[in-house]
């Protein structure tokens, strides 16, 4: 006779917020938003815009990173009529050719390109332009800090293909985090070119993005700077205690982001302190290891110190955890606070180095209008209380006041993923605010842009949005007042 023995298999269920990189997200023509709840402000005018990975599969295999995924960029308009919301995948020539033969073929940040061994070592670098956005007043560029921008049109988010800024060529990278200084409207950037000797690129260009100005500094190494700070007079570089192995990226044996060597105890943080007028080196600081992606703000003190937030991790560990979000599920724990330094410009001191808030945090933002100068208000992407941050996306926003070291913290509900907060002035009243998100609801399987107000972070939104299909979890966004 005989006897059976069933074996039970215990599986960790998916997360909720996997369901929004479960499947390509589709785009949709321009639509009217309905208002779920509330109701637009009247000094809300402009437009918002979003960009992130829309596509992390294509031809059944998934990509290796988050990062690779193809960017896709949301804009909503908000007019006296009401708002209007546009969808569309950045039509890059990778982006098309993938999409005809319905397969990647491209190498990325996390991954090796496909196909056959000529296809490895021919193709270059995707572009994915999938990490942030700058409004130019014709122009909208969608940004990768690997290669050149792509424009794209103000309203409609047609491509217009790669966009040089009259002076780029191609192997001057621009990079994703742009600063702009809210007085004069100059556009401040980097790049690091990683062909021959690493060198840091540096960049000013006029308010329409034209570069008139850029100058290039020496590297002892190729190094992972993704962000950097505008404070008064100084732009601020952090290098990490990250160096690139070149051999396995040159040979197509590991992708970039398996190449990258933490080595805090051969290569320390190195500071960059640079003049903005002469885009000049003016002072090199070596400290303790850490890794960041994003800055708050910086700003000069009046006694000529300057102050930088940012949000530290002790590690490159970030790297394992963003990599697994592609694959719907994480288990990596990676912390990061924020923390301020003090430097002294001109002596190559830092004075000062301290953590200001010890609660799990990411994609700090501040105001338009306060960037290089002392910011009221820093905007947090932060995690619900309780949750296990090694398995969860941040589920809430915050707005953090430096001098208080006050907290207030948005309560959006179980299964609620915001993105990176933005700060928006009331164009009929400079002195009020709001801060707009976009939450994709787990328990709904679907996408709203959140306006709140400023001052009751805390409060129920002013105002919620209803957007046609899902617009999964992305990186970066701005917002372009209207002129």
């Amino acid at each position: 006779m005989l006897s059976g023995v069933i074996v039970m298999i215990q599986t960790t269920p998916q997360p909720t917020w996997s369901q929004q990189f479960a499947t390509p997200a589709a785009e949709f023509p321009p639509t009217p938003l309905p208002v779920l709840s509330g109701k637009l402000p009247s000094g809300l005018r402009g437009s918002l815009y979003r960009n992130g990975p829309g596509r992390l599969e294509r031809g059944g295999r998934r990509v290796g990173h988050w990062f690779d995924g193809d960017g896709a960029i949301l804009a909503v308009h908000f007019t006296d009529a009401g708002a209007t919301g546009v969808y569309r995948y950045v039509k890059t020539a990778a982006y098309q050719e993938e999409e005809q033969k319905n397969r990647l073929m491209y190498g990325g940040y996390g991954m090796i390109p496909g196909g056959n061994l000529w296809e490895r070592f021919t193709k270059p670098l995707k572009n994915a332009a999938n990490t942030s956005v700058l409004a130019l007043p014709n122009k909208l560029l969608a940004l990768w800090e690997g290669g050149q921008p792509h424009g794209l049109d103000l309203q409609t988010l047609e491509t217009w293909g790669l966009d040089n800024l009259t002076e780029l060529t191609d192997n001057m990278p621009y990079s994703a985090h742009p600063k702009i200084d809210p007085e004069t409207g100059d556009i401040f950037n980097f790049g690091q070119v990683l062909a021959g000797a690493p060198q840091l690129m540096l960049y000013r260009s006029d308010r329409t993005g034209k570069i008139i100005q850029h100058n290039k500094i020496p590297l002892d190494g190729i190094c992972l700077i993704h962000d950097f700070v505008l404070a008064g007079q100084y732009l601020i570089v952090v290098i990490p205690p990250l160096r690139l192995n070149l051999l396995p990226v040159l040979f197509q044996l590991k992708p970039f982001s398996e190449a990258f060597q933490w080595q805090p105890q051969k290569t320390p943080t190195q500071i960059l302190i640079i003049d903005r007028h002469t885009l000049n080196l003016v002072n090199r600081i070596e400290t303790e290891p850490w890794f960041q992606w994003h800055f708050s703000n910086g700003y000069v003190e009046g006694d000529g110190t300057v102050i930088v937030d940012f949000a530290r991790f002790p590690d490159f560990q970030t790297n394992q955890y963003l990599k697994e979000v592609a694959t719907g599920k994480t288990h990596t724990l990676s912390i990061s606070t924020l923390w301020r330094m003090v430097l002294q410009p001109q002596t190559g001191k830092l004075l000062q180095l301290e953590e200001l808030l010890d609660r799990h945090c990411e994609f700090p933002t501040v105001s338009p209008q306060e960037v290089g100068k002392k910011a009221h208000y820093t905007y947090l992407s932060i995690h619900q209380p309780g949750v296990n941050s090694a398995v969860e996306m941040f589920g809430s926003i915050a707005r953090f006041n430096p001098q208080t070291q006050r907290l207030q913290a948005a309560n959006l509900g179980e299964n609620r993923y915001p993105m990176e907060p933005l700060f928006v002035h009331n164009k009929d009243n400079p002195q009020q605010g709001w801060v707009l998100t976009v939450v994709y609801d787990g328990n709904q399987n679907s996408s709203e842009v959140w306006v709140f107000d400023a001052e009751h972070l805390d409060a129920e939104p002013v105002c919620r949005l209803g957007l046609p299909s899902v617009v999964p979890n992305g990186f970066h966004g701005t917002w372009k007042p209207v002129s």
